[in-house]
Parts: C-alpha cells; sequence; structure tokens
C-alpha cells in the first residue's frame, strides 16, 4: 500500500471525528456520507430509545428494521442525555476533541440546551458545526417546524412531480432530507479547506428547502424574465424531445435521444433516417414543439418489437436506452455486479445484507463500509473512556442516574 493508502487506510476523511447529534434522515445521511468515506462519525443518542430511525422502514418478519443498517453504517453509538447539564458538559468535552458536529434539530434547540454555536466553537474555535434544518438558522420561519416533503414544497419540487391530471406527487423517497445532508457535508467540506488555512472553524448552515430549491434547474429564472411556470408534466420533459417512456411489444423502454447527433442515430435505427434531418423533427426547438406526436411515431415503432430488440438496434447505434429497474433488476444486473454498486455486509442481525455500496468511487483514497450499524449504546465504553478517560465505575453511575 502507498503511503497516501496507509495515510488515508478507511478513505480520504480518515483522521477526522464528528459529533452526529442529528436523528433521523437529514442529519444523519450527512453523517452516513462523511463515515463511508472514513471520518470517525460518534453517533449520540437519547439513552433507552435512540435515534428513532432505529424503527423505522420495511421489516424483515422478525421484525428487524432495514433502514437503519444503511443509514448508521460505519458508525460509532455512545448514549447521553443532552437535556441534562451533566450530559451537556460531557459533549462539549466530546467536542474539544472533534472537528465536526452534525445537527438537526429545530433551530434554538441546542441554544436550550447550552449547546449552540457560540458555546461549542467557543470550546473549540477549530470545529466545523454542520447545521441542517428546514427554514434554516435564521429568517421569519426558522423556529417552526419542518420535514422533508414540506421542504420539497416550499423548494418547488412537489409542484411539478406527477400528472397534470392529479394533484401534486411526491418522489418516492425523502430526496429533500437526503440533499439537505448533501449541501451540509459539501459545505463541511468546504468549511475545512479554509480551517487548512485559518486555523479557524465555522458554521454550515444547510435549509431543506434552499437545498431542494438549488437542483431546480432554470424554474426561477424562467419565471422572473418570461412568467413562465412550470407545471406537472408526467413521464417528459416539456420541450426535451424525445425523451419518454415507450411501450413495447411485450414491456417497456425509456429512450433519451433530445440530442441532434443521437436523434439521427434513432432515425436511423427505425429505418427512417430521413426524418432525423426534416424541418419537423431535424432541430431541438423543432422537436419540442411537435413533442407529443413524436412520442407517438416513436412508440408506434417500439410497439411492434419486443424489448430486447429495441435495446440492442439502440446499443448498436449509439441511442442511450434502458429499463427501468426495481430492486431484483439491481441485483441481477452484470454492470451493477462489475462496479460493486452492491455489496455484502456482514451484519450481527442478518448475517449478510446487501445494500448500496460508497459512492462516489475515488481511485486513490476510496471509501468503503468497515463496520456494520452499531446497537444502541455499543462505543459508550471505548469513547467515554477512551476520550474523557472515565472508568467503569465512573461510566456505570452515569448509567443509573440516566445520563449516558
Amino acid at each position: 500500500m502507498s503511503s497516501t493508502g496507509t495515510a488515508f487506510a478507511h478513505g480520504p476523511l480518515t483522521g477526522l471525528r464528528v459529533i452526529e447529534l442529528g436523528t433521523l434522515i437529514a442529519g444523519p445521511f450527512c453523517g452516513q456520507l462523511m463515515a463511508d468515506f472514513g471520518a470517525e462519525v460518534i453517533k449520540v443518542e437519547p439513552p433507552g430509545s435512540g435515534d428513532p430511525m432505529r424503527q423505522w422502514g420495511k421489516r424483515t418478519e422478525d421484525g428487524k428494521p432495514l433502514w437503519w443498517p444503511v443509514i448508521a453504517r460505519n458508525k460509532k453509538s455512545v448514549t447521553l442525555d443532552l437535556r441534562q447539564a451533566e450530559g451537556q458538559a460531557m459533549l462539549r468535552r466530546l467536542v474539544e476533541q472533534a472537528d465536526i458536529l452534525i445537527e438537526n434539530f429545530r433551530p434554538g434547540t441546542l441554544e436550550k440546551w447550552n449547546l449552540g454555536w457560540d458555546a461549542l466553537s467557543a470550546a473549540n474555535p477549530k470545529l466545523i458545526m454542520v447545521r441542517v434544518s428546514g427554514y434554516g438558522q435564521d429568517g421569519p420561519y426558522a423556529e417552526q417546524p419542518s420535514f422533508g416533503v414540506i421542504g420539497e414544497a416550499m423548494g418547488g419540487l412537489r409542484y411539478i412531480v406527477g400528472d397534470p391530471s392529479a394533484p401534486p406527487s411526491r418522489v418516492g423517497i425523502s430526496i429533500g432530507d437526503t440533499l439537505a445532508a448533501t449541501f451540509g457535508c459539501l459545505g463541511a467540506l468546504a468549511a475545512l479547506n479554509v480551517r487548512h488555512a485559518t486555523g479557524r472553524g465555522q458554521m454550515v448552515d444547510s435549509a431543506l428547502y434552499e437545498a431542494v430549491l438549488n437542483v431546480m434547474e432554470s424554474l426561477i429564472p424562467e419565471y422572473d424574465k418570461t412568467g413562465f411556470i412550470r407545471e406537472r408534466n408526467g413521464a417528459i420533459l416539456p420541450g426535451i424531445a424525445p425523451s419518454n417512456v415507450y411501450a413495447t411489444a411485450d414491456g417497456m423502454v425509456l429512450i433519451g435521444a433530445n440530442q441532434d447527433g443521437v436523434f439521427a442515430r434513432l432515425c436511423k435505427a427505425m429505418g427512417e433516417e430521413a426524418m432525423g434531418t426534416c424541418p419537423e423533427y431535424g432541430s431541438h426547438d423543432a422537436r419540442g414543439q411537435r413533442q407529443a406526436e413524436l412520442d407517438e411515431r416513436i412508440e408506434r415503432w417500439t410497439r411492434a418489437r419486443p424489448t430486447k430488440e429495441v435495446l440492442a438496434l439502440m446499443r448498436e447505434h449509439g441511442v442511450p436506452a434502458g429499463l427501468i429497474y426495481r430492486a431484483p433488476d439491481m441485483l441481477a444486473d452484470p454492470h451493477f455486479q462489475a462496479r460493486q454498486a452492491v455489496v455484502s455486509v456482514a451484519h450481527p442481525d442478518f448475517g449478510e445484507l446487501r445494500m448500496q455500496n460508497v459512492a462516489p468511487k475515488l481511485s486513490e483514497t476510496p471509501g468503503r463500509i468497515r463496520q456494520p450499524s452499531p446497537a444502541l449504546g455499543q462505543h459508550n465504553g471505548e469513547i467515554y473512556g477512551g476520550l474523557l478517560g472515565l472508568d467503569a465505575a465512573a461510566l456505570e453511575g452515569l448509567r443509573q442516574q440516566g445520563i449516558v
């Protein structure tokens, strides 16, 4: 192993210590990203109950939840009651030895516990504090409660998702939470770069609605300069054609051929080469104006052929196309297997458990799944003994008081 590989044995964030106070999704997903790339992530949970994520999601027949093993992988778990003064004091001692702290409580909660930015940055001026919340740390809505679905709606995503004949739908995952978490992680890494130069940390304020807003493409400029408001359009993006789901003789395929050269190749595959350069379809704008009729024309062709034949012709002519995957399709796909996009993790509750691997892939210092999700308080002895110097008797006393 190279010296670089040795220094970053667990990934590019090896050597960073992260305190995760977050619960549910937004804070913990930010912690998962950092842990996946090698940071030591110490998850602080309430004694007795732990993070509610331990109970969320689909369960096995014997009642074991299947989301927790993903979002808590590579982390260490300690228990600590932050509502008690001694628990607050212990957290400040942990913060003194940490690089990053992640939290996603409602703004003002940590301040009530004497654990706000001012208090924690005074304890450790190098600390980077990632604060993920619905509306951000200031502004008139800051202290209002919020969940991911509210941020998705406020950020503009909810309105444009779904069929135009139905009320706004939602994406089938907690995309607002994970976007806010990802932006929070990005902010922390940017703040680390500044800390290398200044020696000082800073606060990263990741608002859920702003994270969603930032992936909404040109939605705001479109309205600002033209008055245009995006609407729900089902399976298509208006003006981006052809790019849709097309029925085949025995199923369906996705085809994306909206760029001029790719569209010409699609037409050749269909045996209609002249269509690629005709005035009606030969330019991006022309195709967008005739989107529905173009989709109908393509689907007449795909319906007459089995899925395998359509996909083979698309590959032969260099046209992006594919199937709509579900979990079993992913597990059977040779490309997923070749790139180890899904891996098996040895887990004490499940034996071998398959889950998504770390992404993105780094050529020199990749992240990896080093350890399964922890039991509640599994690392109390290691962290409180090793970092705070508490012996077994002191730790037992804290446990009896309900502090850990």
